[in-house]
C-alpha cells in the first residue's frame, strides 16, 4: 500500500489491519483503498502524542512556529496536487479545492505566528511580598475529529491553535475523505515536524475512534466538527473523564434582506454562500427572509445566478446517496405544501449524486426546510412584511451558528445584530471565517472557538501561581 493511504503514528506510516474503500461521488467509482485502523493503532497514536509532548510542549514558541510556517509552504506548494485528491474523494471542483487548500495554509500560517503571543498575566498580589502569576499552558494530548466537507482546511483549524498551543494531536478524518487529510499529513512530515506531534488515524468506523480517545484519560481535550447528534454523544461522554471539548455542530443559517438593502447585491452574496460546496457546509443560508417590497428583485437575481451554474463544472455532486435523499425528500415537502420551484427541483438524470441549484418561493414555516438543516443546494425564500417579528422567526431555531443581514441601516445593523441569537453575524456580505477572527456558534450549534486568539486559547490551561517572596 503506497504511503498516501496509510495512517501516520509517530512519525512512521501504518498499513493497519485492513482497509476500507473511498469512493467518487460525482461517479460512484472506488479512488483508492485506506488504512482502516481500530483501537489498537488509535491507542499506539495516543502513546505516540504522549511521549512526543513533553518534547513540543519545551521547544521555543519561535522554532514551533518555524516548523508550522514550513508546513503552510508546503500545503501552498502542494495545494493543486491535494486539490486534485479532494476533488476525487469530495468532489468539489477543483478550483474550489485548491482554494480551500490554500486556506488551509492560511489558516495554519495564522496560527503559527500567534505561537509567539501566547501571553500570560502578571496580577497585584494579595498581600505584602506577594506576586502572583498566571502561566498559559497546553492542556495536553488532543483528538480531533473533523467532517467530509471541508476536509483539508477544517484540520488545519484544528491543527494549527493546538500546535501553537503546544499540544500534540490524534486526528480521525472523515471516512468519506481520508485521502485528503493523509496528503495533509505528508505535507506536515516533509516540513519536518517531530514524530508523534501530529498523528493520522483513518477509520472507517468512527465510533472505535472515538470510544478509544474517550476512555483514555491521556487525551485531555477533544475538538469535534459535524453532526449535533454525535456531539451530544462525546460532551455526555466527556463527563467520566472531564474532558475539554470544543463542538462545531449543526446550522440553520437565516438571511434577513431588509427593505433599505440593495436585493441585487444580496442575491449574489447568497448565490455564493449558498451554492459552495452544493450548499453542504453548517454556515449554508437556510432559511432566506426577503421583504416584500424588494423579493420581487432579490428572487430574479438570485434565480439568475443558480441557472448560470453548471454541475459538474462550477457546482459538485452531494457526497452519498443519504445525503442525495435528503435534498430530495426536503424539496418534494415543499413542493407538496405549495411552494414553486422557479428553477432546479428534480434530480437531474446523469451518474453521481449530483442535485442542480433550486430556489423556492412560497415556503412557509411548517415545511421541512425551515425546520431541519438541509445541507444542500436549495435556497428556500420567505417573503416578510413585519421588521421586528422576522427576527424572532429567525432565531426561532435549536441552533445557533450564523446569521446574515442586509440593510444599510446603521442603527438596525447593531440593533438586529444584538437580538440575533447567533454566534457568527456577517452584515453586508463581510467575511466570514478569515483565520483571525473566532469561529463558532451557541445552542445546539455547539461551543467552543477555532481562528483568532480565542481559537488557540481553547487549547491553554491558565495556572494560578502565587509567590511569597518572604523577608
Amino acid at each position: 500500500m503506497p504511503e498516501t493511504n496509510r495512517a501516520l503514528i509517530g512519525g512512521r506510516w501504518h498499513a493497519g489491519p485492513r482497509t476500507f474503500t473511498v469512493f467518487d461521488p460525482a461517479t460512484g467509482a472506488p479512488v483508492g483503498e485506506v488504512a482502516d485502523c481500530g483501537p489498537e493503532l488509535t491507542g499506539r497514536a495516543i502513546d505516540a502524542a504522549a511521549a512526543a509532548l513533553p518534547g513540543w510542549r519545551a521547544l521555543p514558541a519561535h522554532e514551533r512556529a518555524e516548523l508550522m510556517r514550513r508546513a503552510a509552504a508546503e500545503l501552498t506548494g502542494r495545494a493543486a496536487g491535494i486539490g486534485a485528491v479532494m476533488t476525487a474523494e469530495q468532489g468539489k471542483p477543483l478550483a474550489e479545492a485548491t482554494a480551500e487548500v490554500l486556506s488551509g495554509a492560511d489558516h495554519l500560517l495564522w496560527a503559527a505566528e500567534e505561537t509567539r503571543r501566547l501571553y500570560g498575566q502578571t496580577v497585584p498580589g494579595a498581600a505584602e511580598g506577594n506576586r502572583i502569576f498566571l502561566l498559559p499552558e497546553p492542556v495536553g494530548v488532543v483528538a480531533g475529529i473533523t467532517p467530509w466537507n471541508f476536509p483539508v482546511s477544517m484540520i488545519t483549524r484544528k491543527l494549527g491553535p493546538a500546535l501553537a498551543a503546544g499540544c500534540t494531536v490524534v486526528l480521525k478524518p472523515a471516512e468519506q475523505t481520508p485521502m485528503s487529510a493523509i496528503a495533509v499529513a505528508g505535507a506536515f512530515t516533509a516540513a519536518g515536524l517531530p514524530p508523534g506531534v501530529f498523528n493520522l488515524v483513518p477509520t472507517s468506523e468512527p465510533a472505535r475512534f472515538a470510544g478509544a480517545v474517550m476512555a483514555d484519560p491521556r487525551v485531555r481535550k477533544v475538538s469535534f466538527t459535524g453532526s449535533t447528534e454525535v456531539g451530544k454523544e462525546l460532551i455526555r461522554r466527556s463527563a467520566d473523564d472531564v474532558k475539554r471539548l470544543s463542538v462545531e455542530l449543526g446550522g440553520h443559517a437565516p438571511v434577513l434582506v431588509y427593505p433599505d438593502a440593495d436585493p441585487v447585491a444580496a442575491a449574489a452574496a447568497v448565490a455564493r454562500s449558498k451554492f459552495l460546496n452544493a450548499g453542504q457546509a453548517c454556515t449554508s443560508p437556510n432559511r432566506i427572509y426577503v421583504h416584500r417590497d424588494v423579493a420581487a428583485a432579490f428572487t430574479e437575481a438570485l434565480t439568475g445566478h443558480a441557472e448560470a451554474i453548471t454541475l459538474g463544472q462550477d457546482m459538485g455532486p452531494l457526497i452519498d446517496a443519504a445525503a442525495l435523499a435528503k435534498v430530495e425528500r426536503h424539496v418534494e415537502d415543499a413542493l407538496a405544501r405549495g411552494a414553486k420551484a422557479l428553477t432546479g427541483g428534480r434530480r437531474p438524470e446523469r451518474p453521481g449524486t449530483f442535485y442542480p441549484p433550486t430556489v423556492l418561493t412560497g415556503v412557509t414555516g411548517d415545511m421541512l426546510v425551515c425546520r431541519e438543516e438541509t445541507f444542500g443546494p436549495v435556497a428556500p425564500v420567505i417573503e416578510f412584511d413585519d421588521v421586528d417579528a422576522v427576527v424572532a422567526a429567525a432565531n426561532a431555531t435549536p441552533y445557533g451558528l450564523t446569521a446574515y443581514v442586509w440593510t444599510s441601516d446603521l442603527t438596525r445593523t447593531l440593533r438586529v445584530a444584538e437580538e440575533l441569537e447567533f454566534g457568527m453575524v456577517t452584515v453586508n456580505g463581510g467575511p466570514l471565517a478569515p483565520p483571525q477572527a473566532p469561529f463558532g456558534g451557541m445552542k445546539n450549534s455547539g461551543y467552543g472557538r477555532e481562528g483568532g486568539s480565542l481559537g488557540v486559547a481553547d487549547y491553554l490551561e491558565y495556572k494560578y501561581l502565587s509567590v511569597g517572596l518572604g523577608r
